[in-house]
């Protein structure tokens, strides 16, 4: 993991204290809340439904077990619905005690937010996440957001290059840069070194694939323009092949042409999505001249010299774990047999939640926080504090905030596999459904956030409920289901093989059923929008007919057939069929009542 330096630790904690004079002038009526509002965004925090909601950014998703246990204080001391003022919640009081607190949420972008803290306590926090090199700087506002990559990252089997020590470079790049500190909106870059793109990185305002050409040579495929929301867009390839070096380089030119052409009078219209599709090749060459004249008249400032990159990549070189003499081979062979004898369930955790590694003495182990009684992505504080102490006993005190929202452990012994998965289970954490349909992805949705249309929720409980059997699970096989409050689409509906979106009709809550949309990975295939299979449904009935979908895979598949290769396969008109029989099944009910 990347080390904060003294400057580094500084900064953060300069940032703390100067939050807390900006929150007690607030407080005291000197800092008029027009003008505090703009201070808080830039450091996470906004202010939800009921109370504020803090955003933590977690570079790249690589989190220490030190920062997990400061999580877990924040969430046990400061997280309390209790202490915030809900006299103006837009839904009923009697709704609110079913929310959960005292708990993390993980997010799709790799980051922590928490829902509960109030903001008369918000300065003890930021100086608690400061003690661990933690902070909320451009977690929000119209600024590059945290950027992105592979949970694998480093250790991935297909992998050209670890992307970590770059999406660091960029980090440090993009941190309160001057002339990009109030773009026209916000702007998300990922970056993949994988042949399989795990980072859905078609999907953002920047997309980045470390590949290499003919000679070997190491440089990036460009993407700029992807983008879900209102108008979901796969971001469009305008430089095949940019030399390393020169990345930052490249991304000041997009920026700056975004800058400067990015639209500001309409906020659904300014994202840089909008201006590529609008623009066409004349937003390339745009960017091109930039870049031109970066280089031939700037100087090329931001060149990352190969000095810079091995300073940054020996800060991610592999923890020395002391592997017995073993071979990797012996270590499968013991492990499967324990297997064969202990429980089905570790058989089924080592197929779903563990994944190879260039170390073939070493695995990856994804935690499940997709459980029972608990929101997708929520983490108490005592699991927090367990999983720390997981990730100390297994993983060299480091773990990763997945896409899915989950939490991976990336240095793993095989022979401490049949140890892990037994404490794991104890804790609720070793559910062997990672990437089946109850790993579903939520965004928090109308329970409590204020852009919602409709609860993803109770939505997703429902559905978790459903399908708790291992065994139905397994045979559905692997299956992207994605949950969206609105169209924001901070749930990645459009991306699902299965995407649930809530919309609002005369004030009820209904939900729109998607088909086929795919992040890009191998499974899924080029990644493409999932489409409407008719008018949206009522709550009450999005669970029938997600139910109606997956029986009409059952008797559609072929032998080993994924969902989404029959959805490719024999089109959505079967399934939408299905869908709407739910609707008149549920239409000559209320009729009858």
């Amino acid at each position: 993991m990347y080390q904060y330096s003294d400057f580094d630790r500084q900064f953060v904690q300069q940032r703390a204290a100067q939050f807390r004079d900006q929150l007690e002038r607030r407080f005291n009526g000197t800092l008029l809340e027009d003008e505090f509002k703009p201070l808080r965004l830039q450091n996470g925090w906004y202010v939800q439904r009921f109370a504020p909601m803090l955003r933590v950014a977690v570079p790249y998703g690589e989190i220490a077990s030190n920062q997990l246990r400061v999580l877990a204080r924040i969430a046990r001391e400061f997280d309390h619905k209790e202490e915030n003022d809900i006299s103006n919640a837009v839904v009923a009081l009697a709704d609110v005690p079913s929310l959960p607190d005292r708990c993390a949420h993980f997010t799709t972008r790799s980051n922590v937010q928490y829902n509960w803290i109030p903001l008369s306590r918000a300065a003890d926090v930021m100086d608690l996440l400061a003690s661990v090199n933690m902070h909320g700087i451009q977690t929000s506002g119209n600024c590059i957001r945290n950027i992105t990559t592979d949970a694998l990252a480093g250790i991935a089997v297909d992998e050209v290059a670890d992307p970590r020590p770059f999406a660091e470079i960029m980090r440090q790049w993009s941190t309160l840069h001057p002339e990009f500190a109030f773009l026209p909106r916000k702007f998300k870059i990922a970056i993949t070194g994988a042949l399989e793109d795990r980072s859905a990185s078609a999907w953002h305002d920047v997309g980045l694939r470390l590949l290499r050409n003919v000679d070997g040579d190491l440089g990036f495929q460009v993407r700029v323009g992807g983008g879900m929301g209102r108008t979901p867009i796969i971001g469009s390839v305008i430089r095949e092949f940019l030399p390393w070096n020169q990345i930052l380089n490249y991304l000041e030119a997009i920026v700056r042409a975004y800058n400067r052409f990015g639209r500001r009078d309409n906020k659904y219209k300014a994202r840089i999505k909008i201006l590529v599709k609008a623009e066409g090749q004349s937003f390339t060459d745009q960017v091109e001249a930039e870049y031109k004249d970066i280089v031939e008249k700037d100087g090329a400032p931001h060149t990352i010299t190969q000095a810079e990159l091995d300073r940054v990549s020996a800060y991610f070189v592999a923890p020395d774990l002391n592997c017995d003499r073993k071979t990797a081979d012996a270590k499968i062979a013991h492990i499967l047999k324990a297997a064969a004898e202990d429980d089905i369930e570790f058989s089924r955790w080592l197929t779903q939640n563990v994944k190879p590694h260039q170390n073939p003495d070493l695995r990856a182990v994804t935690l499940s926080f997709k459980r029972l009684g608990a929101a997708p992505g929520d983490a108490n504080a005592e699991q927090l504090e367990r999983a720390a102490d997981l990730v100390d006993r297994f993983s060299a005190g480091e773990a990763r905030v997945t896409h899915e929202q989950n939490l991976l452990l990336p240095w793993v012994r095989c022979d401490q596999l049949p140890e892990l998965w037994r404490e794991a289970r104890r804790l609720g954490l070793a559910k062997p459904n990672i990437g089946l349909l109850s790993d579903m992805i939520a965004c928090p949705g109308g329970d409590f956030c204020d852009l919602a249309n409709a609860r993803s929720l109770p939505i997703a409980q429902a559905l978790t409920e459903r399908y708790q059997d291992l065994d139905e699970l397994h045979d559905l096989g692997e299956i992207d289901l994605h949950i969206s409050g609105c169209i924001n689409s901070c749930g990645h509906h459009h991306s699902g093989h299965i995407g649930v979106l809530g919309v609002d009709k005369d004030g009820q809550e209904w939900y729109q059923i998607s088909l086929g949309g795919s992040d890009g990975t191998r499974l899924s295939g080029e990644p493409v929008p999932g489409k409407a299979i008719g008018p949206s449904f009522a709550a009450a009935e999005v669970t029938d007919v997600i139910e109606a979908l997956l029986d009409t895979y059952r008797a559609q598949r072929t032998e080993k057939e994924t969902f989404i290769n029959t959805v490719k396969r024999v089109g959505a008109e079967p399934f939408k069929t299905a869908a709407n029989a739910v609707r008149v099944a549920t239409a000559r009910t209320t009729a009858a009542a």
